[in-house]
């Protein structure tokens, strides 16, 4: 625990400016981010005596090491440049909107050829419009069920639509008439895309004058004695009547607006948020936040905003934001939100009519959110605590292992050997520092050496991260390397935390390898232990006897998630190695061969197989090769062993080769495994 006066800034030497500053840990790391319109009357606030200090404030002072800051011109300047840092650095002490789930939203691919309707969630694509949120996916495919009677817009996958072109067939929506059939050309492409932007019309609350047209043509066709047309109109009117009506008109007007709501105590917040679009309610969503220091109902607001319209543009920023309580000061506030738009938002809080009851409604959902949060979170962080706790006492630790780091190998008979390190903190996974580690210092098959590799190789980044802060003093072994680190720039994603507890998954002899590779570095306040998982015992080094924790204990339940989080994390980066390497060709490891030319060699000769026999002068046909890539690529073949034949065991038929379908040897392949992205391999 610091002492705040012992990197506290010289008198004068803090800008009388706007500006952002960041607190940073002994490990260098950013713990939080804030803004100021004066940075030096704002710092001072850190600065006062602790027992003036919001407790959680006092926590992170004493916790933080230094602080800095960047002057900037304006507020509006140091909003985004605060927005941009959190979003970088993910500050363990900053206000976070904890999202229970990934609300879908309605989309319309506007930027392909033929549009599609579908459930998206994440991150929001260009070309792509939105609509929602929604707080279940099942209620999209409702209002999407009633709708395709009127807009039948395309809603199959990209391999059901190529299925169906190149068969000439569509799928069952195509035969009922909830799909214009763009796949087999009953429409054009330009056909299909109107009706997809009269279906993006519809949703985005233009709908009377939609409605009214259908209504005229159901009228004309009756007078034409067109019957059967008029009642499909009268039908498709009652559809779209039915959609609407899920969706009940809120605000007059047409509005276009977005409420939000606080739900706070003294530790907590909930935020809860109505998007209407037409006057109806489009969307619904909330966070749960908590309040690391003392902070008003104004800047919750703000840290909501931010968080809402951080990554928006456009028309996805309404025209008037309603909330119970303004930032201090707006101006920046709203100056930000209206150059996210393109146009003037009003931000502004709502005293009288229609939009106060609404509000009043919002308000309402935010309460029950946060009672239900701390039902919930009370019983979550009970349950943890207990976990770390009987940990702690199993394995005789001075203190609960706040911060877990468990290392699994993985292979598949020696090849492709590689490891993994999962990261759990105060119970709870720290996916944005998963690792995983190719084993590089020898081949074959030999989990308790590669637990060592991986274990050295960790903490001596560890040793590199400390050395750098001058809190490691080397002992003139030559072992640790010097700073083979990026710049230390305090983003999160570092090896220079150690833990409390480290995990391997196996016994007696991954438990030695680990704490060998440890004591070789010279470290010696890390407690090591291994989960067996025949018996689920607990091992611990130089102990001839496992520790046996009950079946029904909270702290075996913990370690059990830990190493069965780092055998999926290890099995999936395993598996996607494997998977690449039998993707492979000999045509890859040619010089200067790129894909292009790849394609262009399988087509002219249709198969490997054909390519393998063939003559440099043959190959010199394909345009884009020359004699002498020729020569290379008959040499790379060459020495490229063909694999056996395959066979088909039901008729035992030798297979022929699929054109562009390859394997390491030139053998057709079906085989695949999803790429693990989380987390970094070293």
């Amino acid at each position: 625990m610091a002492d705040p006066s012992s990197y506290r800034p010289r008198p004068g030497q803090i800008p009388d400016s706007p500006g952002v500053y960041r607190f940073r840990d002994e490990h260098r790391r950013v713990i939080y981010v804030g803004k100021a319109k004066s940075l030096r009357q704002r710092l001072a606030n850190y600065f006062q005596d602790l027992a003036n200090l919001h407790p959680r404030t006092r926590t992170m002072v004493t916790t933080a090491a230094s602080v800095e800051w960047t002057v900037v011109s304006t507020e509006v300047e140091a909003l985004q440049l605060e927005y941009s840092w959190i979003k970088e650095y993910d500050p363990r002490f900053n206000v976070k909107y904890r999202d229970d789930k990934s609300y879908p939203y309605l989309a319309v691919t506007m930027n392909e050829e033929y549009p599609r309707v579908q459930v998206m969630r994440g991150h929001k694509k260009k070309g792509v419009r939105y609509f929602g949120p929604y707080g279940h996916a099942w209620a999209i495919r409702d209002t999407v069920d009633l709708l395709l009677r009127v807009f039948p817009v395309r809603t199959c996958s990209a391999g059901v639509f190529k299925n169906a072109a190149r068969t000439g067939r569509p799928c069952l929506l195509g035969y009922i008439g909830k799909c214009s059939a763009p796949c087999v050309g009953r429409v054009s492409a330009e056909e299909h895309r109107e009706l997809a932007e009269e279906f993006s019309d519809f949703m985005a609350g233009r709908t009377g004058t939609y409605l009214r047209r259908l209504e005229k043509r159901m009228m004309e066709a009756a007078e034409e004695m067109e019957y059967e047309r008029a009642a499909r109109l009268r039908d498709d009117i009652e559809a779209l009547k039915k959609a609407m009506e899920k969706n009940a008109v809120v605000l007059a007007d047409a509005t276009d607006a977005d409420l939000i709501a606080v739900a706070e105590d003294e530790l907590e917040a909930a935020v809860q948020i109505f998007h209407v679009r037409g006057g109806r309610v489009r969307g619904q969503r909330g966070w749960v936040t908590d309040k690391v220091e003392e902070i008003t109902t104004g800047a919750l607001v703000e840290h909501a905003l931010q968080q809402l319209y951080g990554e928006e543009t456009g028309d996805s920023v309404p025209k008037e934001v309603l909330v119970p309580a303004l930032p201090d000061p707006v101006e920046p506030v709203q100056e930000w939100l209206t150059g996210r738009r393109g146009s003037h938002v009003s931000l502004r809080i709502p005293q009288r009519g229609d939009k106060k009851a609404l509000m009043e409604t919002v308000e309402r959902n935010a309460l029950q959110a946060l009672a239900l949060h701390k039902t919930k979170r009370a019983s979550d962080l009970t349950t943890r605590s207990r976990a770390l706790e009987e940990i702690a006492e199993a394995l005789d630790l001075d203190s609960a292992p706040l911060r877990i780091e468990c290392f699994d190998i993985s292979h598949l008979q020696g090849d492709d050997v590689v490891a993994s390190m999962v990261v759990f903190e105060d119970g709870l996974q720290r996916k944005s520092e998963y690792r995983r580690f190719q084993i590089k210092g020898f081949e074959g098959q030999d989990d308790v050496r590669s637990m060592h590799e991986v274990i050295t190789r960790r903490f001596k980044r560890y040793i590199a991260e400390k050395e750098k802060t001058g809190e490691w003093v080397d002992d003139g072994s030559g072992d640790v390397p010097g700073n083979t680190l990026t710049e230390d720039d305090g983003r999160p994603k570092k090896f220079a935390y150690p833990p409390q507890l480290l995990v391997v998954d196996g016994g007696q002899p991954q438990v030695a390898a680990a704490k060998k590779a440890l004591d070789e570095l010279g470290i010696d306040d890390i407690a090591v232990c291994g989960l067996a998982k025949r018996l689920e015992e607990v091992w611990l080094p130089d102990e001839d006897d496992p520790v046996v924790l009950p079946r029904t204990s909270e702290g075996l339940y913990l370690l059990q998630r830990v190493r069965d989080e780092a055998h999926r994390f290890a099995i999936t980066y395993q598996r996607a190695k494997r998977a690449k390497r039998f993707r492979s060709s000999p045509l890859d490891d040619v010089p200067g061969l790129g894909d292009t030319r790849k394609q262009a060699l399988l087509k002219h000769f249709g198969s490997l197989k054909k390519l393998r026999s063939a003559t440099i002068d043959q190959i010199c046909e394909v345009p884009g090769i020359g004699r002498k890539t020729a020569e290379t690529i008959a040499v790379a073949l060459a020495q490229a062993a063909p694999a056996a034949p395959a066979v088909n065991t039901a008729t035992g038929e030798i297979m022929e080769e699929e054109p562009g379908t390859m394997g390491s040897s030139g053998e057709p392949l079906r085989t695949g495994a999803p790429d693990e992205r989380r987390g970094q391999e070293t």
